[in-house]
């Protein structure tokens, strides 16, 4: 593997950067951190509806998150691919496409974890609120979703986690990702395919584990913090 990483680490890293694409280990991140960031408010807006008292917001969205998350993601950027070029008239690129395939599927399980999040506080949280005068907007904004995004914060670090490893679907629409560049080094190195596929598995471990590690000492912060504020 050493001599793979001396020859191709440059690639493996960065693709063809600056003289072509971005690529390979900084497309995976850039598109996971991207997909995540656009992701959390709609999933935020999913699961306000999905907790909102009134039937019209609330059984249209349920269907709807059931939908995407009973879809494999698979599907949904076959969707993407085949879709976008039909609403927008123009042609989309690889990256773009997985986005709006990972935004779409990642706002879904986000809508339910932040529906978690509210569901899990304290009942009372909501009801003091509105009896101190605060809107029902007003006290989720300022009292309720505040306290739940401090607890969700390991199930999102989670939810990146899960992103990543989706960015390597990124492969049947050519994306560049790091899954991608692996398998054409894999193809240049038709006798060393198992160690170009070794190596993949162990970055997609390492930064797995670390972000897994990163939200079990969050998960362990939060709790003593909760347990020091009582």
């Amino acid at each position: 593997m050493l001599e793979i990483l001396q020859t191709y680490g440059v690639f493996f890293l960065i693709g063809q950067y600056p003289k072509g694409p971005l690529g390979g280990l900084a497309l995976t991140l850039l598109l996971a951190a991207s997909a995540l960031v656009l992701a959390l408010p709609v999933g935020l807006l999913l699961a306000l509806c999905r907790v909102s008292p009134f039937r019209l917001l609330r059984w249209p969205v349920t269907a709807l998150v059931y939908v995407v998350r009973g879809t494999p993601l698979l599907m949904v950027i076959f969707w993407a691919y085949f879709l976008l070029p039909s609403l927008t008239g123009h042609k989309t690129d690889q990256f773009n496409t997985m986005l709006v395939a990972l935004v779409i599927f990642d706002g879904a399980y986000l809508a339910e974890i932040i529906r978690s999040g509210i569901q899990g506080l304290p009942g009372g949280q909501m009801e003091s609120a509105r009896s101190l005068g605060f809107s029902y907007l007003q006290a989720m904004a300022l009292v309720v979703l505040p306290q739940a995004l401090r607890n969700m914060l390991p199930s999102l670090v989670n939810q990146f986690v899960s992103t990543i490893k989706e960015t390597s679907l990124g492969y049947i629409v050519s994306l560049p990702e790091i899954s991608f560049v692996a398998g054409q080094i894999g193809t240049r190195l038709m006798t060393k395919s198992a160690e170009v596929y070794l190596l993949l598995g162990l970055t997609y471990f390492v930064l797995c584990f670390a972000l897994s590690r990163g939200a079990f000492w969050l998960e362990r912060r939060l709790a003593a913090g909760n347990v020091g504020s009582m």
